[in-house]
Formats: C-alpha cells, structure tokens, sequence
C-alpha cells in the first residue's frame, strides 16, 4: 500500500513540473493574430492608466479594430497613476492592464520598475523599427515630447532672434536683460530641471558654445562652495545666470504663449511644444525658436508598461502594438497624438503636423541615469540662487 501511494504521490509530482516550470509565452515575437486570439480568451475588460486624454480615442479606435475586447483609458496625473497601481499590487488587487507614464529624470525607472510592479514591453518587429536603440534603455517609448522656447512672429518677421542659449542669458552694457522672460517656475517642473541638469552633465558642449560666442572663456559667478558643486563648469554657470534674470512665473502653457503673442517687448516664452496650435486656434504670431545652440532641447518620453499580476496579458500587449502603430504602423492607434509638437519614435511612422522629424529636431536623447544623480542638486541650487536674485 504505501509503495503504491508513493507512486501515486511521484506521478503528482511529475505532473505538476510542467506548470512549476512552465516558461513565460514568447510575448515580443507574438503577432497580432496570436495576441488577438489569446486576449478573447482571456475576457475581462483591459484597463489602461494613462496620463492624457488622448488615450480615450486610443482605447474607441482598439474596440473597433478588436471586436470582441474592450480597452478603458483612464485619464490620471502621474502621480496618481503611479500611486493607484502600487496599491492595487499591495492589496493583491491588480485592477490596471496598461501604464503610460513619463519619466524624465529616472524616477519611474529607478524608483517605481524595481519595486515588481510593472514590466516592460518590446514587440520585437515593431522595435525594429527604431533606430535610436538609446531610447528603449529606460522603457518602451512611444512617442517624444519637447519643450521649447517661444517668440513673437510679428516683433521678429525675418529670422528668430536668438540662436543660442546663452544669448538668453545675455545682458547689455547697462546690465539689462535682452527679452522679458516667461515659463513655469523652473524649480517646480521636473521636464524644465532635467533640461538644466543637462546643461551641467554636458558642461564641454555649453563651454564650446560659449567660446564660439564671445571668443574668451568666461567668468564664473556662482559659488560652488554653498552645495558643494563642480568649480568651473559652464553648465552650473548658465543655471546661475539665468536664476538672476527678471521672470515671470505662469503655470499654463497657453497662458504663456498668449502673453508672448501679446507682448510689447523682446519676450521669450518657455513651455511645452505642443501649446504651438495656438498659433492657429487663435491666430497668435508666435514660433519655436529651433535649433539651438549647443542643442535644442532634450526629449522627454512618454513609456509604457505591462502592470504585473494583470489578467490580461495577451490584451495588454496587444494595446500597446496597436498604440505603437501596429506591425507595419498603420493601425492607427497612434492618430490621436499625432498634433503638432509630439514626436513618435517609431521611424517609420511620421506625424505629418510636425515640420520636421525628431531627429532633425535639435532634441537630444536625454541620459536619465545622469539627470537622476543630479538633478535633486540642480532644484536645490536653483531655489537657493532664485531667493538671492534682486530681480525676482
């Protein structure tokens, strides 16, 4: 009797390997067919956590092209997405399918990945499809957001008026600054201290420029010694300066925009790329200032993610192939973000609103890694430079 109960308890055994040991499907070399096939059976509704509006459109456009699933986008500030898939993976509670989130300056990738509560996504024939293979380093991207420098059309008919960062920082003779400045308070936009940090981590790039203008070195005017900070670097010089100039704070890029297109003098306004539609909604004169010296801008991308413990594996991914344009990026999942000012990383899918690509942007690809240990430094050294000012 007991040699036939240690059978029976060894065939149990055996049994139950192929599901201890069962490997994870093959999920970036699956087709959409196939994807399409296991979602159905899968059943349930597949949640996606997103952080813009445009994702109910997105989520619309799948159920018609998938009869038989159905995508809900929830519209979120990040921090609340963020937030609401940690509870739910503590609470074993997993209700989220799909995070879109954005990470500028690592937080998503060095904070919130490791804690197991997401998992990246890379449908391998649709990451062909990417030549910038720097981008997929911190995530999946899906489309590049940029933040630019706007200026008055009618003030300046002919050509921008400034072409290199330190031109905005320029004061004449009498000490006075060349344009009235506007944009968000720096110190309080993570997209705007990342771009500054990256004026530190590429210090050779802002020395280069600064010579190329003036011809000499410069003088260094701030103090490396209150945060410890690098002597001499071009880029904590440049985050000084521009702390000393007169700003006005505005929150809203539209606001911003508006008071440039209204602006009775030299006024330089900083916000996102995508407030430019105002140029036609509202018949405002106003333009990018591109190409930049030493560079533009730095790209900021928008990821997305699997949320782990979803019961939809097979939807999930299928909705973000579908985002990302499809296997020959023409499913029009991606239609919805294609307004002026967004940039898909995709090579073979263009945003036809936009006048150039993103690589002819001017935009660097941010080095998150580098911004992440630092970028606490540059928020503090800005606030602390800001209060000294006696412009502001």
């Amino acid at each position: 009797m007991k040699k036939i109960w240690a059978l029976v308890l060894a065939m149990l055994l055996l049994l139950s390997l192929p599901s201890a040991y069962a490997q994870e499907p093959d999920w970036e070399h699956m087709t959409d067919d196939e994807l399409y096939a296991q979602a159905k059976e899968e059943g349930g509704d597949i949640n996606v956590y997103a952080i813009s509006s445009r994702m109910q459109k997105v989520a619309e456009n799948f159920n018609e092209a998938f009869p038989g699933l159905n995508a809900i986008a929830y519209d979120f500030d990040q921090d609340e997405a963020i937030a609401k898939v940690k509870i739910e993976a503590e609470t074993g509670n997993v209700n989220a399918d799909v995070l879109q989130c954005k990470d500028t300056a690592g937080e998503i990738y060095f904070d919130f990945y490791p804690m197991g509560y997401i998992t990246p996504f890379y449908p391998a024939d649709i990451v062909e499809k990417i030549s910038n293979k720097s981008l997929l380093e911190y995530g999946f991207p899906f489309y590049a957001a940029l933040n630019f420098w706007y200026y008055n059309t009618e003030m300046y008919p002919d050509e921008q008026p400034v072409k290199s960062w330190w031109d905005i920082v320029e004061l004449d003779e009498n000490g006075h600054q060349r344009f009235a400045v506007i944009t968000k308070e720096i110190g309080t936009e993570d997209t705007y201290l990342a771009l500054f940090a990256s004026f530190v981590i590429n210090a050779d790039q802002m020395k280069a420029d600064y010579l190329a203008k003036y011809g000499e070195p410069i003088e260094f005017t701030y103090d490396p010694a209150v945060f410890g900070t690098e002597p001499d670097n071009y880029g904590w010089e440049y985050i000084y300066r521009f702390t000393q100039l007169k700003m006005t704070f505005i929150d809203d890029g539209d606001e911003v925009v508006e008071a440039v297109a209204k602006a009775g003098e030299p006024t330089l306004g900083f916000c996102s790329a995508g407030k430019i539609t105002n140029r036609d909604e509202n018949n405002w004169p106003i333009a990018w200032l591109t190409h930049l010296t030493p560079y533009t801008a730095v790209q900021n991308s928008n990821y997305l993610y699997v949320v782990n413990g979803t019961n939809n594996p097979a939807g999930s991914r299928l909705f973000i192939r579908f985002l990302m344009g499809g296997a020959d990026g023409k499913s029009g999942g991606f239609d919805p973000f294609t307004k002026e000012g967004n940039w898909t990383i995709r090579d073979d899918l263009v945003n036809e609103n936009n006048p150039f690509s993103i690589a002819d942007s001017g935009a660097i690809v941010s080095s998150i890694k580098d911004i992440y240990d630092i970028i606490l430094d540059v928020h503090d050294f800005w606030i602390y430079n800001l209060s000294k000012s006696p412009n502001m």
